[in-house]
């Protein structure tokens, strides 16, 4: 494509150069760029793009995409300022792919937790419905049945685009996709047109990146302000942010919730280890999820459905026979005779709602064993917060690794210890292990107990010191109860 073409959503400040170029290629990262590629610097968190733009030129590159004009120009190359460079990548890797997302009906799910759930179930509902759909999701990407690894919540804006360029050469009519705080905050979903988003709740998360929780707050709100008026926006009733997300969006408003009024309302009428029966807008229907957190899921799955044109009735039967991700509340049986479970649970509020959700099905008729660690090099202040979690809801807290990263899993420990009181320190283990730990809460279940391994779910590695090594909490409890 001609540089001319690719600029022409791009709000120019100033261009230095010949834009009747042919452009062989975009990127991001200097080291990727080819001869007759555009460079497009960008500010990131660790690093500054725009210090790279001389190695990118060394490179090949014959244009440059940029906030700052560099001090020393070099003839042959054309240069283009912009008032924001992540934004600017999005709109050129959107025009590159020939603007693939305004080709699917793309729904972006966002919220600190379910959103991965969300976009599964809708990817497979959709599927069975008989639609060649594409899934972006934390765990795996999906063009429709073709398996894609996912490395991030949200790719960055030329993986995504190329990702959903994929999905409509294959001939993919639907694309769901999870749609984080840091890829609204990056620029990463700039050129795309969203067809639906869906709210699912906002409890502290990322406060690490975000700094306060009112910046995380305005990240998520952001999706819904920018989704067009020919869209829909869902959001959970039932989260107190709820409704701050529809304040300013120009898309058709709707609300699920398992509370109060809503254009989709679920109430759970049974529920056990094995499932729960749902009342869904007056409609009874059983599935093999549970927990209160898993209702309100279906809920959203449901609602988004009925949007996007699906037969209710038929969204509901094939929601009856939906499985559960892979991760989120995956349930195993041992011959001994107790119960273990694994959940992506990393959040203090998602292990408040696991174990909550344990301990009403459990009522007091056996106990619970909760293994739990925080990832180092991320937000400190919900350490405690997650050790006091697991200790008020359990009988007994056993306080391991998680993906201590480049830090010390002992000071990693300390600090969830530390949230802890005398009382509340008699009912916690420390094992820096987490092998070793999920072995010893194993050991000390009795039939009829339930055993929690919460904050990895689906993940089959831990960092350690940067290094990834394979683990899988899923492997390790096979290993314990066969």
């Amino acid at each position: 494509m001609l540089l001319k073409e690719l600029l022409l959503d791009i709000k120019v400040l100033a261009s230095v150069g010949n834009q009747e170029l042919e452009i062989s290629g975009i990127e991001f990262d200097s080291r990727k760029v080819a001869p007759g590629y555009l460079f497009v610097g960008t500010r990131g968190t660790a690093v500054d793009g725009h210090d790279f733009i001389a190695a990118a030129i060394e490179k090949g590159a014959v244009a440059v995409v940029c906030e700052q004009m560099p001090e020393l120009t070099v003839d042959e190359v054309t240069y283009v300022q912009v008032a924001n460079s992540a934004d600017a990548l999005g709109l050129l890797a959107a025009a590159w792919y020939g603007y693939p997302s305004s080709k699917l009906t793309l729904v972006g799910v966002t919220g600190t937790n379910g959103k991965t759930t969300i976009a599964t179930l809708l990817y497979n509902l959709f599927r069975e419905l008989g639609n060649k759909t594409g899934l972006l999701s934390t765990v795996c990407n999906y063009v429709d049945d073709l398996e894609v690894e996912a490395t991030h919540t949200t790719p960055d804006a030329l993986s995504l685009n190329a990702l959903l360029h994929q999905m409509v050469e294959a001939g993919c009519t639907y694309a769901f996709m999870e749609v984080s705080s840091h890829s609204v905050e990056q620029g990463r979903i700039a050129g795309l047109k969203f067809d639906g988003g869906i709210f699912t709740n906002l409890t502290r998360d990322h406060i690490d990146y975000h700094l306060t929780f009112e910046n995380y707050l305005k990240a998520k709100k952001k999706f819904f302000d920018l989704l067009p008026e020919d869209s829909f926006a869902l959001t959970n009733a039932d989260d107190k942010n709820g409704m701050v997300m529809l304040q300013n969006t120009k898309a058709k408003k709707y609300t699920y919730s398992l509370r109060g009024l809503a254009d989709f309302k679920t109430k759970i009428l049974e529920h056990s280890f094995e499932g729960m029966l749902l009342d869904m807008n007056d409609k009874e229907v059983n599935v093999s999820f549970i927990g209160k957190f898993n209702a309100s899921n279906l809920s959203a799955v449901y609602g988004a459905a009925v949007l996007l044109g699906a037969d209710e009735m038929e969204a509901l039967r094939i929601i009856s026979s939906l499985k559960s991700v892979s991760g989120r509340f995956e349930t195993l049986h041992a011959p001994s005779g107790f119960t273990a479970i694994v959940d992506y649970a990393h959040t203090p509020d998602a292990l408040n709602n696991v174990i909550s959700t344990i301990n009403q099905i459990l009522q007091g008729s056996g106990r619970l064993i909760t293994v739990v660690g925080c990832g180092g090099n991320r937000d400190k202040g919900k350490r405690p917060m997650m050790a006091r979690e697991a200790v008020d809801g359990s009988w007994k807290a056993i306080l391991t690794s998680d993906n201590p990263r480049f830090e010390d899993p002992q000071e990693i420990l300390k600090d969830m210890a530390d949230g802890l009181d005398a009382v509340q320190r008699t009912k916690a283990l420390t094992i820096v292990d987490r092998r070793e730990a999920i072995k010893t809460a194993c050991a000390l279940a009795q039939p009829g107990d339930v055993v929690l391994i919460a904050g990895k779910g689906h993940e089959n590695y831990q960092i350690i010191q940067g290094v990834k090594y394979h683990f899988d909490d899923r492997e390790e409890v096979k290993l314990v109860v066969s």
